[in-house]
């Protein structure tokens, strides 16, 4: 498809009105977000998710060739519950796939004649009650965690183990006894064993150590403890264990010599990992002649690298911004990656000469490259409230239409809040945000304090200040381009979804007078009603972000947006999935009920059979439509007519 030419200007037009071609319909029409990527030999499998296919992940596989297949038949869908956030869901090693099915969360096996997946696991005794996540293909099966779930459905029952389970589905528990486990990783000789484990109330990003048992039964602790996180350990041909560990505050590259001393071998300045919200993720490799590929982070930006043995650094001059799923093959390097003007992609990045082959192309949506907004990174100061740390980050999306004179007013804002809390704003091209910039919005997204990607002492500045700094930062970060004569003070909105949806919340009720809208995406009103009632992997979070439950309730009521409706006069738009088990309907349902008490204008869509976030085309497309369409009524302008756009009910 050809680029969409860029026509004269129009007539002036007012900001939030502006036509354009980036719809709800373009940003899920043929959509397939990019998943996992697994290097088999010299072939090259990624996973898809596909809101057109209600959501189902599906597994692809490129042979050497170029050919390009879907491996897996439907209805099945590679997506594991383990943790919620999933991840790892699948292996596949000399042709034979391995995975765990989402409907029943039972492991699935195709061999290398393909046909229909094979059951290995038994059917649990209740629903989803055995899950499977972080597998690696073994000689005789497969390593994975496993989750177990009791009919209670109690977080405190939850078990999480490491166990090897056989082609004939026999399974044995190899680790158990810590609250959680991670990374089950046997040496390649297959005499040791290493894996990640943790204890509530940390994360993974908090404090997690590397346990390795040797042949004889033996473990030590490798690295990692209170005030250290180990992330993605990975064993080298000659018995050395490779591992990031954030203790010179940010997560940098280790090696565990097979003569047992540990050696800092690489420290950028900045974060080569991520929090580990789910299971497998990649930023390093080891490449067949021992160089090492890398990604990490700096101002906002994702590099992609690779070490010498000596010690030489050489960084690849790339069009992209995001990398992650880094594997090598040979001396290749096989990567998502993803920048400011192309959704992510599969590449295959040859070491020596940077030569890029891009083995799974983004989506043609057929638009010129003039119709997105080009991110600017941004620091601001905030508030010096005890952490020490006086200043924040954000990537700001100025409006964006080639075809539009704007009419000379200041633009409105969305101040956009990431999930997690632990988390970052991510500079691919995400086109949710450029849905909004062509239509005469800018856009900030905000890594306030406690964001990764900037080392240990940022990200903990959160830490019992979850619902101050937070609220601080994004209220800091909208009265800086407003005091700039970026945007109009008076039509600033905010918005997030999860934990940022809980900042949307806390900031509207305990910030009043800044933001005029707001839009919560299952959002958190009642941290209580949260720590009774989420997940086992997020049942202790807020001992560490709010304070000690129950010993903190008072603080939990005092940070509750819904104990601060008194004070929430602010239009409100409230977007949740029906079977969330992660922030439960009841959360959005106490928030929407205050606001119909106090007569507060507000829209709540509900959508039934999704979860912690939206994979359905539909619900997609009307989630985004209506929340224009409350900022449409909220500050009154005109949406598009030829876009057909029905008003969201106001209540």
């Amino acid at each position: 498809m050809a680029p969409a030419t860029v026509t004269a200007m129009s007539a002036p037009r007012p900001h939030g009105s502006w036509p354009t071609p980036l719809t709800s319909e373009l940003v899920v029409r043929s959509a397939a977000r990019l998943e996992e990527v697994v290097v088999d030999g010299d072939e090259v499998w990624w996973a898809e998710s596909r809101p057109a296919e209600g959501g189902r992940t599906v597994l692809v596989r490129r042979t050497p060739d170029g050919v390009v297949t879907d491996a897996l038949p439907a209805p099945f869908d590679a997506r594991t519950r383990v943790h919620e956030y999933g991840g790892g869901a699948w292996t596949v090693s000399r042709g034979v796939l391995w995975f765990t099915n989402h409907s029943d969360q039972r492991l699935y096996r195709i061999g290398t004649d393909g046909g229909s997946p094979v059951a290995v696991t038994a059917e649990p005794a209740i629903p989803a009650g055995a899950r499977h996540a972080d597998l690696r293909v073994t000689p005789d099966g497969v390593l994975a965690v496993r989750e177990t779930h009791t009919a209670s459905g109690a977080a405190a029952e939850v078990v999480d183990e490491i166990v090897r389970v056989s082609a004939d589905g026999c399974s044995e528990v190899l680790v158990s006894g810590p609250d959680f486990v991670s990374d089950p990783r046997l040496s390649p000789d297959g005499s040791s064993l290493a894996w990640l484990q943790w204890n509530h109330p940390r994360m993974p990003w908090d404090a997690a150590q590397l346990v390795v048992r040797s042949g004889d039964g033996n473990e030590m602790v490798v690295s990692g403890g209170p005030g250290e996180s180990v992330v993605q350990p990975t064993w080298g041909p000659d018995g050395s264990l490779w591992f990031l560990c954030d203790r010179t505050d940010v997560w940098s590259l280790y090696r565990r010599r097979p003569d047992g001393g540990t050696e800092l071998v690489l420290d950028v300045g900045s974060d080569i990992a991520g929090p580990q919200w789910r299971f497998d993720l990649s930023r390093y490799a080891l490449l067949d002649d021992g160089r090492i590929a890398l990604a990490y982070g700096r101002d906002g930006a994702d590099r992609l690298a690779v070490l010498s043995p000596g010690g030489e650094l050489r960084e690849f001059d790339l069009p992209y911004t995001s990398f992650g799923f880094v594997r090598a093959q040979g001396t290749r390097i096989v990567c998502a990656a993803g920048g400011p003007a192309a959704e992510r992609v599969v590449l295959s990045v040859d070491a020596d000469s940077g030569a890029v082959e891009v083995l799974r192309p983004a989506r043609d949506l057929g638009l010129d490259p003039a119709w997105f907004a080009r991110p600017e990174f941004v620091t601001f100061p905030t508030p010096d409230d005890g952490t020490g740390i006086a200043a924040a980050h954000a990537v700001v999306y100025p409006p964006t239409n080639p075809d539009v004179t704007p009419d000379g007013g200041l633009p409105p804002l969305i101040v956009m809040v990431h999930g997690g809390p632990t988390s970052s704003h991510d500079r691919v091209l995400n086109l949710e945000i450029q849905y909004f910039t062509s239509r005469g919005f800018c856009v900030a997204h905000v890594d306030y304090r406690g964001s990764t990607g900037y080392g240990r002492r940022y990200r903990d500045a959160l830490q019992g200040r979850w619902g101050v700094v937070d609220l601080d930062d994004v209220v800091a970060c909208a009265r800086h381009l407003a005091d700039r004569g970026r945007v109009a003070p008076s039509r600033m909105a905010i918005r997030g979804g999860s934990a940022g949806g809980y900042t949307v919340l806390a900031a509207l009720s305990m910030r009043p007078g800044v933001f005029t809208a707001g839009a919560s995406h299952f959002g958190v009103a009642d941290l209580a009603a949260l720590a009774a009632e989420t997940h086992k992997f997020e049942s202790r979070y807020l001992d560490g972000l709010v304070a000690p439950w129950p010993e903190g309730a008072d603080v939990y009521a005092e940070r509750s947006p819904v104990n601060h409706v008194g004070t929430l006069d602010t239009p409100l738009a409230v977007f949740q999935g029906e079977e969330d088990a992660v922030v439960p309907p009841s959360q959005a349902e106490a928030i929407v009920a205050a606001l119909r008490d106090r007569g507060v204008p507000h829209a709540y869509l509900l959508f039934p059979g999704e979860q912690h976030g939206f994979r359905k085309a539909e619900n997609i497309r009307a989630a985004l439509d209506g929340e224009l369409s409350f900022y449409a009524q909220v500050w009154g302008f005109a949406l598009p007519a030829d876009e057909g756009i029905a008003p969201i009910m106001i209540r």
